[in-house]
């Protein structure tokens, strides 16, 4: 597809890509009594998703309670927009672990994590979820969930306050603000999966999807390159058609 010069009234193509003027612009309209806001589309959305973060209803153990407190009037973490909390991995931005995994819950919260939609995120809360705690050489528990799935953010203590588990929760904010909303390697990578989206992606790279598409077996991660034309579709219509008629013939001879 051919990407044209773009053509915006009072800008010249020159200083499109030019600060200074846009800065101009925008304080020009301002002071007139128009509200425009210059920015990116990535800081906008990841705006909106920080603000937003919906945590799976997870407590296994006694830090658990100091979750519940979080949502109680007296610190209210619905100021920050995080108090939706969803019983459907499905539906959840992040699992924030309050209280001891065991030996036996690991693949039940394994499971949990593989099932929320990307990105998504885990908030490790208390001594035991981080490294087992006072049962750390105990048979049966987990020495840390670090050993399951990644985990973005550390809220230590045996239990942790309510402030704690609030700063964390900031924490995890400020991860997403910065985040490639539309491609790119950010903290969720490693440093050889970072060298891997740069050689692949151009001056960004490309997202953690494709990454990790690559890695369950697709040929190549899934890039647009380019729009597809009229002939395309045709032959897909067609395709599809062909499909259908089968399956028609195969309810038929069945």
């Amino acid at each position: 597809m051919e990407v044209r010069k773009p053509h915006i009234k009072s800008i010249p193509y020159d200083e499109f890509k030019d600060n200074e003027t846009l800065e101009d612009i925008a304080r020009e309209l301002n002071d007139g009594g128009v509200n425009v806001v210059l920015g990116s589309l990535d800081q906008v959305i990841n705006w909106g998703r920080s603000n937003s973060l919906w945590s799976l209803t997870f407590g296994t153990s006694c830090c658990g309670i100091e979750f519940m407190a979080v949502g109680c009037a007296r610190y209210d973490f619905s100021r920050f927009g995080f108090e939706v909390t969803r019983n459907s991995a499905r539906q959840a931005d992040l699992i924030m672990c309050a209280g001891t995994i065991t030996n036996k819950m690991a693949p039940v919260f394994k499971r949990l994590y593989d099932e929320m939609a990307e990105p998504k995120y885990v908030v490790a809360v208390g001594g035991c979820t981080i490294s087992g705690g006072p049962f750390k050489k105990s048979y049966s528990v987990v020495r840390g969930i670090d050993e399951i799935v990644p985990v973005d953010v550390y809220v230590p203590g045996c239990p942790p306050r309510p402030e704690a588990i609030l700063y964390g929760m900031m924490q995890l904010q400020r991860k997403v603000k910065v985040e490639k909303f539309f491609g790119g390697a950010n903290h969720k990578m490693t440093h050889e999966e970072k060298e891997t989206s740069m050689s692949l992606g151009g001056l960004h790279g490309i997202s953690n999807e494709n990454i990790s598409g690559a890695k369950i077996g697709n040929k190549e991660p899934i890039i647009v390159k380019k729009s597809p034309n009229k002939e395309t579709v045709e032959a897909l219509g067609k395709e599809l058609d062909a499909l259908a008629a089968e399956g028609e013939q195969y309810k038929v001879n069945k």
